[in-house]
């Protein structure tokens, strides 16, 4: 398995809004127009329920406003200011929350037994959007000079998609017989890969399966200079290790933490099977779990959830969802559909293990304290399919104990901490960025309803989600 600044309220900076957006709002091509139904300098979105992202609890019938690309006001119907000639949409019956902050998603699809990955450059960024992510971080990059040009093409208006903070290539030791993977020859290697991609655009890294301590050092130290992030889906490296050694974040949870292997060897990745064993006999409410839950987040280490490419590994999951479905080529769905018939019935099997135990340990890393993150990861077998996924990842965490609006603000707000953005993305207030996805339903009393989005907006531009679902019907697995 392999997403500016609060402009402040003082009356006398309030002229200069509308003008320096203006000036940075991107000029949108004849290829994006065809999914947007909402640019207009000012709209109202009226008669909605809210939730904020901040886990706060649902506001009825309210009214927010927007004004060149911010968030200028929110507050209930009756009350809230209307502005003189704002376009307004009456949306009862609709739940409107903020745009998704996503922070393990990938611009490649899985295409079975080749070791090579099809890059989704046309689809990913459509699905994405569709389903209300606005801004994502790839935890991976196949083909960074790839991500780096389709940031460049979104944030210019060229094509539509979510702003994305491009992860450099994997850092990865020998061992992963992926054709697109450089295996790292020594930590000075491991440097000159971060300086490299971050000198060229990149604004996070990713340490991975087969990295050793020293080149761990060595690519942390390296990333830090730069003042970037970097995460790891680990395996050879304990995540004691990594805390220690100062990693920011770590992909997946328990469930490949190599901490708990019997006689585990220094830099070594145990035997296949020995890690999801290691896992499946502890208990994760016992003294050993709790003691690494305690040391991680003494250290601010991030936990990125990724329940949904688990799901699809556990028996009777996940539930079939027909526009996923359908947005595969007919090779990669039946490729999905053969693995996922060799799943068997076994309620008991490992996989579906697993899948709980991460729910269990997910629920204590954040009652710890600890910053839980969200994503997708769309990987494994090709099961998780973008935009789909991300929705599937907050019912899943809903599923895990977390109420709705937790799982909302895991999926939003702290994504959006953890990128250092918070000021700016992530919540709904006033002087935040206009990035919102708009539902019918509540989610917060059926969280299934997250999946019926309609609209999302991105810096105030509302884009129409079954359009851009509709756009990448029949493409994922090919581009």
């Amino acid at each position: 398995m392999n997403l500016p600044n609060t402009i402040a309220a003082a009356a006398c900076c309030i002229g200069l809004v509308p003008a320096l957006l203006a000036a940075q709002h991107p000029h949108l091509s004849a290829e994006t127009k065809q999914y947007v139904v909402v640019d207009t300098p000012v709209v109202v979105l009226r008669h909605v329920r809210v939730i904020d992202g901040t886990g706060a609890a649902p506001r009825d019938d309210q009214t927010i406003v927007v004004s060149h690309g911010l968030i200028t006001a929110t507050g209930n119907a009756a009350t809230t200011q209307v502005p003189a000639g704002a376009q307004i949409l009456d949306l009862p019956g609709r739940t409107v929350m903020p745009g998704l902050v996503m922070l393990h998603e990938h611009m490649f699809y899985p295409t079975g037994g080749v070791l090579i990955l099809n890059e989704g450059g046309y689809s990913f960024p459509k699905l994405y959007l569709a389903g209300g992510a606005t801004t994502i971080r790839t935890a991976g990059s196949m083909e960074p000079y790839t991500d780096l040009n389709l940031k460049a093409m979104i944030d210019t208006g060229a094509v539509p998609g979510p702003r994305i903070d491009v992860t450099g290539p994997y850092i990865e030791g020998p061992g992963m017989d992926l054709y697109q993977v450089h295996p790292l020859s020594s930590p000075a290697d491991a440097t000159d890969m971060v300086r490299y991609w971050a000198e060229h655009g990149a604004t996070s890294f990713k340490l991975y399966m087969h990295v050793t301590r020293a080149e761990m050092g060595a690519a942390i130290a390296e990333a830090h200079r730069h003042n970037l992030k970097i995460t790891g889906h680990l395996c050879s490296v304990t995540f004691r290790e990594a805390a220690a050694l100062g990693i920011d974040n770590l992909e997946h949870g328990i469930v490949v933490a190599s901490d708990f292997v019997r006689d585990k060897q220094p830099d070594v990745c145990p035997k296949d099977g020995a890690v999801a064993s290691s896992i499946a006999a502890i208990d994760i409410a016992g003294d050993s779990v709790s003691a690494l839950i305690r040391d991680l987040v003494s250290k601010h280490v991030a936990m990125t959830s990724t329940l949904g490419v688990f799901e699809t590994f556990a028996a009777h999951r996940p539930p079939i969802i027909p526009g996923a479905l359908a947005a595969m080529t007919p090779e990669a769905r039946v490729q999905y559909l053969e693995g996922r018939s060799q799943i068997g019935d076994d309620t008991s099997s490992l996989g579906t293990t697993l899948l709980h135990k991460e729910m269990q340990f997910e629920r204590a890393y954040a009652a710890a304290g600890g910053l839980l993150l969200s994503g997708s990861d769309p990987t494994g077998f090709g099961g998780v399919v973008p935009g789909y996924s991300n929705e599937r990842e907050i019912e899943l965490l809903v599923e895990a104990g977390f109420t709705a609006t937790e799982a909302i603000r895991i999926s939003s707000l702290n994504g959006a901490q953890y990128l250092g953005r918070a000021d700016h993305i992530g919540s709904i207030a006033a002087g935040k960025a206009a990035d919102l996805l708009v539902v019918r339903g509540d989610p917060s009393t059926r969280i299934r309803d997250i999946e019926k989005a309609e609209m999302v907006f991105k810096d105030g531009v509302g884009y129409d989600s079954e359009r851009l679902f509709r756009a990448a019907r029949g493409v994922v697995g090919l581009h």
